[in-house]
């Protein structure tokens, strides 16, 4: 017998992953939502902040690409970021068209800061889980995405 034919989810239990998907989803960014909020900044700018933190020196047609975003709403998360003094760009060494992104020191505090919420809420449920339910969890999430996700990914962790 196939895998795929020992794996039969009824509708009911795919419902229920999609609930908990969701669920973890809110608890997961609740933390900082709040703390961007105080800001007046919003998911957009944590996806910014956090791309930009672990991929410096990326170009701005990168993070579109990562983001999944146009190049106009890009540009308003940018421009605040970088009147804010969290972000600064930096013209490319070889194509002097191109402008590289990093965080400014306060650029990587407020990261650490948004991120660790994050990192010790997976890490709890990591360690719960067990390494099995990691193992498999991380394959689920790879397996929902699509083939350009999981290229962009497998390139960024090649660097």
């Amino acid at each position: 017998m196939r895998a795929d034919q020992r794996l039969f989810l009824t509708d009911e239990q795919l419902r229920t992953g999609i609930e908990l998907l969701f669920f973890a989803y809110r608890d997961f960014i609740g933390d900082p939502d709040r703390i961007l909020a105080d800001r007046g900044y919003g998911r957009a700018h944590h996806r910014a902040i956090h791309f930009i933190r672990h991929r410096p020196g990326l170009t701005v047609a990168e993070l579109i690409e990562l983001l999944g975003v146009t190049k106009q709403s890009l540009n308003r998360v940018l421009r605040q970021l970088i009147e804010d003094g969290l972000v600064e760009q930096a013209v490319g060494e070889t194509d002097r068209r191109q402008r590289r992104l990093h965080l400014t020191g306060s650029g990587r505090d407020l990261e650490a800061q948004l991120s660790e919420t994050q990192r010790e809420r997976l890490r709890r449920a990591y360690l719960d889980a067990g390494p099995e339910a990691v193992a498999g969890f991380r394959e689920v999430l790879h397996r929902m995405m699509n083939e350009g996700a999981r290229r962009l990914l497998t390139t960024a962790t090649e660097r």
